[in-house]
């Protein structure tokens, strides 16, 4: 019996040994974690602090015999979020867990974002006798976050603008002929696109009418594009739409349309670093004449709608402008009456596709073309873009979709 009791006694001393050395460890983890680390005592008025690790007199400048016994709002200050400080007073009332990030401030004044987390401790019959705090600073985190955000607003402002100069560069007015009627449809599937199109008088009796399909999206795209529209512009001087006379540099005539494309050839050669090509249709409508003479660049073919209702295609296989040095290219033709129609599109039309990735295709562009013909052309250009939004459906277009129109009245 008495050697039982014996057992019993060591027993015991070492049991409070090992809840000694326990209890002596976790006071040295929680001195050493780099958190700052706050219990509270919500039974007695105004839940005051009655422990802080050293992690927290580092990241608050506090000294722990200065802030035991008080509630830890003393961190707040001017700037702090009141919904962040009602959180946690809301968590602590209901005696339930929150995690917030809240401005506070350190004793020298100084401002930093915390990441605080509180949540209660409960005895063996479920009541709160503690809360625990555990505090980190987030400070740099949220500044990058901050920086990021002016960032991304910027880049949108800086897009927007660019936007606007892209839009700027489409056509406000068309050209006013008699016998002829113009439209165009412009649907980038970003905010900056590698489409652009133009209609525009080149002298007193001839139209030129372009459309440009530049590789890729985005800023780079768009860049090109921009750059294209102003080179495509009837402007005085020198201009890739007009050569010079030999004898008299003041005198001008209209640049052939190959010969334009060849022009715009040799100033942009293919960059490996980039890239980037670009596909285009150029043509020259002669009001007198209503003759029609273009070049087609790796473009998908014009369709060409006649009186009868009957729809082609017009094809001609060339190289996209910016892939070959030195490529010769070749214009083609068309003589106009009175009722036919001309279109001239970049294949975002036709290769917009559904959820079973089904393409629209050119025959679906025929076919919406020629079921048209009984309606205006600046109707049928918006039945085209319909119909492609309503074939894709939900799927995502994914690429720049621009349509220009051409129609004979009467010559």
């Amino acid at each position: 019996m008495r050697h039982e009791k014996e057992q019993i006694t060591v027993e015991s001393r070492e049991a409070l040994v090992d809840f000694d050395v326990s209890l002596a460890l976790k006071d040295r983890a929680l001195g050493a974690a780099a958190e700052g680390i706050t219990i509270s005592d919500p039974s007695l008025p105004d839940n005051p602090l009655i422990y802080v690790n050293s992690g927290f007199e580092r990241l608050t400048g506090y000294s722990a015999a200065s802030v035991l016994g008080k509630n830890c709002r003393f961190l707040q200050g001017p700037d702090t979020d009141p919904r962040a400080a009602e959180a946690i007073r809301k968590a602590v009332a209901e005696e339930g867990e929150c995690t917030v990030e809240i401005l506070n401030y350190r004793e020298d004044g100084s401002p930093f974002w915390n990441r605080l987390s509180v949540t209660p401790v409960r005895d063996g019959h479920g009541a709160v006798t503690h809360f625990i705090g555990v505090q980190s600073d987030v400070s740099a985190r949220r500044t990058a976050e901050d920086k990021l955000r002016l960032a991304n607003a910027k880049m949108k402002s800086d897009l927007a603008a660019a936007a606007k100069v892209q839009q700027a560069m489409l056509p406000h007015t068309l050209p006013e002929a008699k016998g002829f009627q113009f439209a165009w449809r412009y649907r980038p599937c970003e905010e900056l696109a590698g489409d652009t199109l133009n209609c525009f008088w080149l002298d007193e009796t001839h139209i030129g009418v372009y459309i440009v399909d530049v590789s890729g999206h985005g800023v780079a795209a768009s860049l090109l594009s921009v750059t294209l529209s102003r080179m495509l512009l009837p402007l005085p001087g020198p201009s890739l739409l007009y050569t010079a006379s030999p004898t008299d540099p003041s005198e001008r005539s209209l640049a052939a349309p190959s010969a334009v494309a060849e022009r715009l050839n040799l100033q942009f050669p293919f960059d490996e670093r980039t890239g980037q090509f670009f596909t285009m249709v150029y043509g020259v409508l002669d009001t007198q004449t209503a003759r029609f003479e273009y070049v087609s660049a790796g473009h998908p073919p014009l369709i060409w709608l006649d009186t009868n209702g009957s729809v082609s295609e017009l094809r001609r296989d060339q190289f996209p402008v910016g892939i070959v040095p030195e490529t010769r290219f070749a214009s083609d033709r068309i003589q106009l009456r009175p009722g036919q129609r001309l279109f001239l599109y970049t294949d975002g039309a036709t290769d917009a596709s559904n959820k079973t990735r089904q393409s629209y295709d050119s025959e679906r562009l025929c076919e919406t073309i020629a079921a048209g013909r009984d309606r205006t052309l600046d109707a049928v250009l918006g039945d085209i873009i319909a119909s492609i939004e309503r074939f894709c459906g939900d799927a995502t277009i994914r690429d720049d979709i621009s349509v220009l129109g051409l129609e004979a009245t009467t010559v």
